[in-house]
């Protein structure tokens, strides 16, 4: 069976307890009671604090094990973007909620999937997480959740889609970040760290080129992942002892002053393009061989006397007296002056592509099914699918008496196992079960087409579900559900002018058919 050309497509084939339930729903209960007394300043979608607002970013609140492990693909190596890979002790993937009624790049999330046993005690790691997730600034990858599920440790944050400092200014393909793009991250970690602790957080753990995320517009965000020790009792700093604050390695203990001692070797990355030893840049700032530390990669492209400031000023925070070093509030108050290219976007600095807004609204009004689309909300989908069963596919199909063998009734069995493990939300077994009276192809239903494809999307295969949603539309050209699952599916692979067209053609079929026009049967 050949497929159908669509109008609208650019296609771009590439090629998915219950005792521990309720403990976990009383902790979820007793959390919000205890925090409840707590501003909501830092929980609400509306919220912004100390000038720095947040607005959009969703409220705090406890996943389920369960809706993570959907959203990463069942935690599947290709999500993994922690720079060490598998290898890292707490592994970070990216995810994609589903049910979000917020806007497309919102669904997208960082989660942080912790070591067996690294905060044995729930309470403990939950009331941690409570403390960061009131946080909300828009210099922050703020945290919107976390998970205590059994021995399952996890927190769940915005996810940033460009990158950390480390790639950008180590790893670099296209273009070094130009100096005025440095002096930005510069103030912008600065303002996190000033924010936080204005908001009695002051401490943050292992400060460095990782820990600096760029957002979907290019700005550069802090992670929050680095308000939060990797265990209840485990080592602060990771990185090379000679990049760690003297006093930790005396007395093993994060202070605000550490904080500051860490900004300064990030102040030495953003300057020499490398990582240098402190005691070493220290020496040759003490011996006024500036433009020596200076990333030859600039190529001369920077002021002179903005260096010095920004040398002297790591030069100050990496004092080997902690009561030597500036506070946060010094920071801001230096860096704040040097910003010469307030008007050009960062995105624009990095040489990198403008984040594409969210699809505009449909021209026709939305059914469910359409709105649901809409929403990519698809365990709202699924339950349509399931009720409107096989009504639509009446007329697709003429059998002959002959037709009826056992060939047949082996794939009508198929496609009734199909049938029940895409009702019991089975979706990788509904795809085998389907794909078998597919293969067979005595009778074609576009139904099982549009049902396969929502179980490709379910497993994060937008291709494949874009491909069956194209052959329902073959089997019924003017079916409005095949309509509306390419929609979603280009949603997923982020053509979101496609899905927009798509979208409206679908509404369109549906509103003729429902006034008993073409496109009924």
């Amino acid at each position: 069976m050949g497929c159908c050309q669509s109008s609208f497509l650019k296609l771009p084939f590439s090629d998915d307890n219950k005792n521990n339930r309720r403990e976990q729903e009383q902790r979820r209960e007793n959390q919000q009671q205890q925090h409840s007394s707590q501003p909501t300043n830092g929980t609400e979608k509306s919220g912004g604090l100390g000038g720095g607002g947040a607005s959009g970013v969703p409220s705090f609140t406890e996943f389920s094990f369960a809706d993570l492990k959907v959203a990463t693909n069942n935690f599947s190596p290709e999500f993994i973007v922690s720079e060490s890979g598998e290898k890292a002790s707490n592994v970070v993937y990216k995810g994609r909620l589903q049910n979000q009624n917020n806007s497309n790049n919102r669904s997208w999330i960082a989660v942080k999937k912790f070591t067996k046993l690294a905060w044995p005690d729930p309470k403990q790691f939950a009331d941690e997480a409570w403390g960061v997730g009131k946080l909300r600034h828009k210099r922050l990858a703020n945290l919107i959740g976390y998970c205590c599920d059994g021995d399952e440790r996890l927190l769940v944050a915005e996810y940033m889609p460009n990158d950390t400092l480390s790639k950008h200014l180590f790893h670099w393909e296209n273009q070094t970040i130009e100096w005025a793009m440095r002096l930005r991250v510069a103030l912008y970690i600065t303002e996190a760290l000033d924010y936080c602790s204005s908001e009695g957080r002051p401490l943050y753990h292992d400060l460095n080129a990782y820990r600096v995320l760029f957002d979907e517009n290019g700005d550069p965000r802090l992670s929050c992942f680095g308000l939060m020790k990797n265990s209840m009792d485990g080592k602060s700093y990771s990185t090379n002892l000679a990049y760690t604050p003297p006093e930790y390695l005396r007395n093993g203990r994060v202070t605000p002053e550490s904080v500051i001692f860490s900004f300064g070797t990030v102040l030495l990355d953003l300057l020499s393009g490398k990582h240098i030893p402190p005691s070493h840049a220290l020496d040759m700032i003490r011996g006024k061989n500036i433009l020596l530390l200076m990333d030859s990669h600039l190529e001369g492209n920077f002021s002179t006397e903005e260096a010095t400031v920004v040398f002297d000023l790591a030069s100050r925070c990496l004092q080997y007296e902690p009561g030597e070093r500036p506070n946060t509030k010094d920071l801001v108050m230096t860096l704040a002056p040097l910003q010469n290219k307030p008007d050009v976007l960062s995105y624009v600095m990095l040489g990198i592509p403008k984040h594409e807004e969210a699809p505009p609204t449909p021209q026709h009004p939305l059914s469910p099914m359409g709105d649901a689309c809409s929403r990519m909300d698809l365990t709202a989908i699924h339950q349509i699918l399931v009720m409107t069963h096989y009504k639509d596919d009446e007329g697709t199909n003429e059998l002959s008496f002959q037709e009826w063998t056992q060939q047949m009734r082996d794939m009508l069995e198929a496609r009734k196992r199909g049938d029940v493990a895409f009702r019991d939300k089975d979706f990788k077994t509904a795809v085998e079960c389907y794909s078998q009276f597919i293969d067979v192809g005595t009778m074609v239903s576009p139904t099982v087409y549009a049902r396969r494809s929502l179980c490709h999307l379910l497993c994060d295969q937008p291709d494949a579900a874009l491909r069956d949603a194209m052959q329902a539309q073959c089997v019924y050209p003017d079916w409005s559900t095949a309509f509306y699952m390419q929609a979603v599916a280009l949603a997923k692979l982020d053509m979101h002018k496609d899905a927009a067209d798509m979208l409206n053609e679908a509404a369109t079929l549906e509103e003729k058919k429902q006034r008993g026009g073409s496109g009924g049967r």
